[in-house]
């Protein structure tokens, strides 16, 4: 049994991400397993294969140069792994990387396609084009250690009697995110003919989806009432997720659900949809020559007026439900 020992450590989406890819590697590839390192708190996202085994840690106890070396040498005593797979290539990455290859292992780096996204992300660049998938990137760190991998790009639901509707209206940054106002009123019309059900976390987004969930009929607020694991088997239960460019479309992505995807300053075309999710269940503003202007929505508004989301119409999010 050959042991490939792999790592991405954030952002949870992005980590999300590799789930999908793993298992269907291992579908592929029966005489392999993967020991995956990651933030403790994601152990739950790793739970779809047996030969997919997750280790978690806490950069608490690995601080520094100094913290780097011992996490290093005590994944190679306990795994001695035959590959290596760097699924995240950030300078932590990168020194963990040195120190496998100075113990003699193979490691294998992917590529972000950096270059390629500040382009499409150049807002005086019209000339824009779907990049390689993120998915496709992580399959391809497998694909150059020699074994072969075919992604099915297919949703697969795990209980087949679903029903309601999931939203989760926020994101890590504004230029992901609807204006709270226009959510607001999707949600008071989604919860007419739906049950809905608010995701969110922390305590800010606790305390306005409460205060939604006293305000609409019909409505019932998760956020920060769930473990992980408990909101990824409500996720499974959904008949469709509808969310911003965020980890909630990857979390309906691992668990087999149909999302309706909001995207405002970033754009599918950075590689970023959901893994199985449908171009057709994209909202977006189409005509605004400057998107993407960023491939995280971290950025400030070159016009200063979030037109990508300001004009999002909650009627195209209806008519997709």
């Amino acid at each position: 049994m050959k042991r490939i020992l792999a790592y991405r450590f954030s952002a949870f989406g992005d980590v999300a991400m590799t789930v999908p890819v793993c298992v269907e590697f291992l579908e592929q590839n029966p005489d392999v397993e993967i020991v995956f390192v990651s933030r403790d708190n994601f152990k739950d996202l790793f739970d779809k294969h047996p030969r997919l085994k997750f280790h978690g840690v806490s950069f608490d106890d690995y601080k520094g140069i100094f913290g780097i070396r011992k996490l290093t040498k005590q994944l190679i005593r306990q795994f001695n792994p035959d590959y290596v797979a760097d699924l995240h290539d950030v300078i932590r990455t990168k020194m963990i990387n040195s120190i496998f290859f100075r113990h003699g292992f193979k490691v294998y780096q992917i590529d972000k396609g950096k270059d390629d996204k500040e382009r499409l992300t150049d807002v005086w660049n019209l000339d824009k084009f779907q990049l390689k998938r993120t998915v496709e990137r992580y399959a391809d760190v497998f694909r150059r250690m020699g074994f072969k991998l075919e992604l099915s790009h297919q949703l697969r639901p795990e209980i087949v009697n679903k029903k309601d509707i999931g939203f989760a209206p926020f994101a890590q940054h504004k230029g992901k995110m609807m204006p709270e106002e226009k959510s607001f009123e999707l949600a008071k019309i989604l919860a007419k003919t739906h049950k809905v059900y608010f995701f969110g976390g922390g305590k800010e987004e606790n305390e306005i989806l409460t205060k939604w969930e006293s305000q609409i009929p019909n409505t019932y607020s998760l956020s920060g009432k769930l473990s992980l694991k408990e909101e990824l088997k409500k996720i499974s239960e959904l008949k469709v997720m509808i969310c911003m460019d965020s980890a909630n479309m990857h979390l309906a992505s691992l668990m087999g659900t149909r999302c309706i995807s909001v995207w405002g300053s970033t754009h599918h075309f950075a590689g970023f949809l959901g893994y199985g999710q449908s171009e057709d269940d994209i909202v977006h503003v189409k005509d605004l020559s400057c998107r993407p202007c960023s491939v995280f929505g971290d950025k400030e508004c070159f016009r200063g007026d979030y037109a990508c989301l300001e004009e999002i119409n909650i009627q195209n999010i209806i008519d997709k439900v």
